[in-house]
């Protein structure tokens, strides 16, 4: 028998999961949020938080301890008492501990408070995304980082390995390496940020060199043992490091394993995302189950996940509405930044998309000259036989700001002509991409 019956329980407390509870519980459904962490999830407390507070410590200069003292007063030094009294503002119940479906209408949650099972009428699942640990031989005899403690620790270590060179580990080196640490990152696949544009890995870089960062790109990470004097590493190409710490950086993978959705019909393979629809409505023999964030493996970012909450709930509502995720931006907040949208030029091959391409070097812009920074490159691409601009990417400073107006014009199908005709502010970076948008409209 249930203890409770719910209009809906949202699976996972993070940025999704809040944004469908509270809005469900505005909109007057009885809502129950089940999390057995904190509530608020991976962002405000182990992710884009405090690594861009850590990232602005660096570029202003500030001390390790006042960058951790600040990081940890941003992060409320991980308690979320504020969010959980959020929640109950908006009406919603929440229930601390791990929710597992025992079958359609049912879920049992195994915390001390409000534990037990309960009935329920929607289910929503937000459970998020977890780090991958890759199956490298003594990698789980010896201390190991993930993205949490890297973020939320006060230790600033020596000698830091980071394996990875996306967005996280990228990050997480210039963080590190300006304080003081000698990093190294191990990267297989010969460049960093592999999944975006490769100008743009190449500028990051050359930009983390100047750092000092010792790169290792196109080898692997084949055995780790423990030495008197800490970590020796050996890769691939026959090299090695030693490290007093290594951070895990490799991706993450959807957490989807014990939630009992089996128990609705639901299969998913190992290590991919709970597939939904364009409304966010996950296929379930029973009906009722929706899901958004990165436990769907496509939203991978915070406002991505804010994306998909709003269309579930959206459609929850008896609104319907499907997502769109043609202009999701992407971004590497690094100095400079790095910033991609839409489809990258490896996407457009493999679409067979006869793509146009058209560049711009930031060195070329006064703004560079009066921030006395020439570093950095915006590209647009656009699809020929439609006309339309289709996918870009920056490095620069504070790129993140000047290419948004990219992001509306690839959502919106902005003409070529009338983008050409946009005029930008002087001197800014977002003068950049005038020539190349009077070059591709040209060649439509």
């Amino acid at each position: 028998m249930a203890q409770n019956h719910y209009d809906a329980v949202v699976l996972g407390g993070g940025t999704a999961g809040e944004l469908v509870a509270s809005g469900l519980a505005r909109a007057g459904r009885d809502v129950a949020l089940v999390e057995n962490r904190l509530v608020g999830g991976e962002s405000p407390y182990f992710a884009c938080v405090p690594s861009k507070s850590l990232l602005l410590s660096a570029r202003r200069g500030e001390t390790w301890e006042m960058a951790v003292a600040r990081r940890d007063e941003l992060t409320g030094r991980r308690v979320d008492d504020p969010a959980v009294a959020r929640m109950a503002e908006a009406g919603v119940t929440v229930l601390r501990g791990r929710g597992r479906v025992l079958e359609p209408g049912r879920i049992e949650v195994d915390g001390p408070v409000n534990g037990g099972v309960h009935g329920y009428g929607d289910l929503i699942v937000c459970t998020g995304s977890e780090p991958v640990i890759p199956p490298v031989d003594g990698l789980a005899d010896v201390p190991v980082w993930t993205s949490d403690e890297a973020l939320s620790v006060p230790d600033l270590p020596r000698r830091l390995v980071i394996l990875g060179g996306g967005p996280v580990g990228c990050e997480m080196a210039q963080v590190y390496a300006a304080f003081g640490s000698q990093v190294s990152v191990i990267e297989a696949s010969g460049r960093l940020l592999t999944a975006e544009a490769p100008f743009a890995g190449e500028v990051l870089a050359d930009a983390l060199r100047r750092m000092g960062v010792d790169l290792r790109l196109g080898a692997a990470l084949a055995n780790v043992e423990r030495k008197d004097t800490g970590l020796r590493l050996w890769l691939s190409d026959g090299g090695t490091l030693d490290a007093d710490r290594i951070l895990v950086a490799a991706g993450r993978r959807p957490r989807v394993e014990g939630l009992g959705l089996e128990e609705l019909g639901i299969k998913v393979s190992p290590g991919q995302g709970l597939p939904v629809d364009g409304t966010c409505q996950a296929q379930s023999e029973a009906g009722g189950v929706w899901a958004a964030g990165d436990v769907t493996g496509v939203a991978r970012t915070t406002h991505a996940a804010r994306y998909q909450a709003r269309v579930a709930l959206s459609n929850l509502l008896g609104q319907h509405r499907e997502a769109d995720y043609r202009a999701i931006p992407r971004v590497v907040y690094t100095t400079p930044t790095v910033y991609s949208v839409g489809v990258t030029p490896t996407r457009a091959a493999e679409l067979g998309i006869d793509l146009l391409t058209a560049g711009y070097d930031l060195a070329a812009t006064a703004r560079a000259a009066v921030e006395a920074d020439e570093r950095g490159r915006v590209e647009l691409y656009a699809d020929r036989s439609r006309g339309l601009l289709i996918g870009a990417a920056a490095a620069g400073l504070n790129a993140e700001e000047w290419m948004s107006e990219i992001a509306l014009a690839i959502r919106a199908e902005t003409p070529l002509s009338l983008l050409a005709d946009v005029v930008h502010a002087f001197p800014t970076y977002g003068e950049s991409v005038e020539a190349p948008l009077r070059e591709l409209a040209g060649h439509v």
